[in-house]
């Protein structure tokens, strides 16, 4: 039987705008991380049909490097969606829709950097290997993902061990 999630809790004598703002900073900065990575992922993607060896790719791979570009297309948009609302936004009053919507594209946008970079990692394999060892290391990058990412934070969460 799973345990019941804990409520979200609250610093000692922290209002609701206190912790809205706490909440909106915490997000920013983990937002600078994976930004940084999205877009130097992009950036190589990128560069690469530019290279020698790009003609000989098959179909399959050229397929499979479009659909992680457009992944990190989207990843991107999806980690600075925040800094795009904030701006628009900016002094509106707006700011529990502020960190609601960013909480939420900053995990869409995470997910898809998960999904984009299993595809990058299959992309590569499969060119230096085959598709055999390709697809046991996207299994093992999704997995490493779907592991650190989703199962170890929610299995700490339920037994109580995670701090707001």
């Amino acid at each position: 039987m799973a345990a019941e999630p804990l409520p979200a809790r609250r610093h000692a004598g922290e209002t609701e705008d206190q912790r809205l703002d706490r909440n909106w900073n915490e997000l920013l900065q983990e937002l600078r991380v994976a930004q940084t990575g999205v877009q130097i992922l992009l950036g190589f993607l990128l560069t690469v049909p530019f290279g020698p060896r790009f003609d000989d790719v098959t179909d399959a791979q050229r397929t499979v490097y479009l659909v992680v570009l457009c992944g990190s297309v989207l990843a991107t948009s999806l980690l600075v969606a925040p800094a795009a609302f904030h701006r628009v936004l900016f002094r509106r009053g707006l700011r529990p829709w502020l960190v609601d919507r960013a909480h939420r594209t900053a995990t869409a946008g995470l997910a898809v950097l998960a999904l984009t970079l299993t595809g990058v990692v299959w992309l590569m394999f499969d060119v230096v290997l085959g598709h055999t060892p390709a697809h046991v290391a996207a299994a093992a990058t999704l997995v490493l993902f779907t592991s650190l990412w989703v199962l170890w934070p929610g299995l700490l969460y339920r037994h109580g061990e995670a701090a707001d």
